[in-house]
């Protein structure tokens, strides 16, 4: 390479009669770009490690539990002790492929595929309720129960929500180009899963689109005229179906008397109450045995709390706790108010999942049928959380790739007030 031009830098020593002092100036040093990056250190680079072993903890957690909650039933059913667990653990590695395949994909892709996304979604909805398969009353799945449309739907809301929000700017804080439109979008969603019926899949979809409208910037006021309409809906639904009426009935009379609770929630406690602080053992607890109503789904965490204790279920919250950390700490960092109204939608959508759970677990919250997140047997929930975390981490790969700091140096300030219509994701930059 040819050397550098010399360039004189003439100093104070011209007037002191010193010869003057000659320094080669020095050519910037390029920067890398997210291709050289990415060439360079592997297809890995920017991974999350802290969430990824958050997924890995609570999957681990969840396969021991199921196989606890299991082995006797599928050996009277199938004369393996494993079957129903190999059922378990196929959906897991699928979820688990989807979650690589995902997180190797830049997530700003999956805005230019919001609206069919949505559409797909209200397709399905609408065919589960044409050609559904029927139990208990409900139609809510096809192909034997191994895919539910109500469950991917919650995240293909989060989704488009995230994308519609993030376009809208400071028109969501408009009444009639803001909270019109968001509610006849839920709105249309939620009745849909309410006529399969599934009354805990739409109270969650309204949570997590409530809180995303919030962060994006929604006028507080809109925003209480929000929840006085899904109370109002949601008392209107718990009068309307016979079996939601009960379970409120129950739930109330149990605040009193916790004998007067309903059967589930009282076999819940009963479960805690066998495991103390450092439970009966790993695969010795006796609720599962025809007591608790599906301990490997629902009431996984009664089983949890029976079999490792007080302590073991603490450490399961705090699982979920980290993970709100850490998702709300990406959504902080991301590059674009897509990136952030979606990792901060992902994030409380798995924790809002998991308090529901555990809430109806210990008789704070009237019976809804909530898996809980990672941990419970499932195909269609537990492949759609695991997609969900391929998302957040897309996100922070993302950011990591990109360089940022961990301060708020891309960050305008939050918006506590309402009243300007400006983000309140303190992380994100505006275009």
């Amino acid at each position: 390479m040819a050397d550098q031009p010399v360039v004189p830098q003439f100093t104070d020593d011209v007037y002191s009669g010193a010869p003057p002092r000659i320094i080669k100036s020095q050519p910037p040093r390029p920067t890398p770009t997210v291709e050289r990056v990415e060439g360079r250190r592997g297809l890995l680079t920017g991974l999350d490690l802290p969430l990824l072993l958050i997924v890995v903890m609570l999957l681990a957690v969840g396969a021991m539990m199921v196989y606890s909650t299991t082995f006797f039933w599928s050996y009277e059913t199938t004369g393996s002790e494993s079957t129903i667990f190999l059922q378990h653990a196929r959906n897991m590695g699928i979820g688990i492929l989807l979650l690589l395949l995902i997180f190797l994909i830049d997530y700003r892709i999956w805005k230019r595929f919001a609206l069919i996304l949505l559409l797909f979604t209200v397709a399905s909805l609408i065919a589960v309720l044409l050609f559904g398969d029927g139990a208990f009353g409900a139609r809510r799945a096809f192909i034997q129960g191994s895919y539910q449309p109500g469950e991917l739907a919650e995240l293909m809301m989060v989704i488009y929500l995230a994308a519609w929000l993030g376009s809208k700017r400071a028109k969501v804080g408009s009444f009639w180009r803001g909270l019109v439109p968001f509610a006849m979008i839920v709105g249309v969603i939620v009745a849909l899963v309410v006529l399969q019926p599934d009354i805990s899949t739409a109270a969650t979809i309204l949570i997590v689109a409530g809180v995303m409208f919030f962060l994006a910037g929604a006028n507080i006021w809109h925003l209480a005229a929000v929840l006085g309409v899904m109370a109002a809906v949601g008392f209107v639904l718990s009068q309307r179906f016979d079996y939601a009426q009960g379970r409120v009935s129950s739930y109330l009379a149990g605040l009193a008397d916790l004998t007067q609770t309903n059967y589930h929630a009282q076999q819940a406690m009963i479960a805690f109450l066998n495991g103390g602080w450092g439970g009966v053992g790993l695969g010795q607890g006796r609720q599962k045995y025809g007591f608790l109503p599906a301990p490997h789904t629902d009431s996984i965490f009664a089983v949890i709390g029976e079999e490792l204790g007080v302590i073991g279920a603490i450490l399961v919250v705090l699982l979920f706790v980290v993970w709100v950390i850490r998702g709300l700490g990406i959504a902080r960092r991301a590059r674009d108010p897509f990136g952030a109204l979606l990792a901060s939608g992902l994030t409380i959508w798995v924790v809002a999942k998991a308090l529901m759970n555990i809430a109806v677990m210990l008789n704070l919250l009237p019976s809804t049928g909530v898996a809980l997140p990672f941990i419970s047997f499932g195909g269609s929930s537990l492949v759609t959380v695991l997609m969900g975390a391929g998302l957040l981490l897309s996100i922070a790969r993302s950011t990591a790739l990109q360089g940022l700091p961990e301060g708020k140096q891309h960050g305008q300030a939050a918006d506590r007030g309402g009243r300007n219509g400006r983000s309140r994701l303190s992380g994100a930059r505006r275009r």
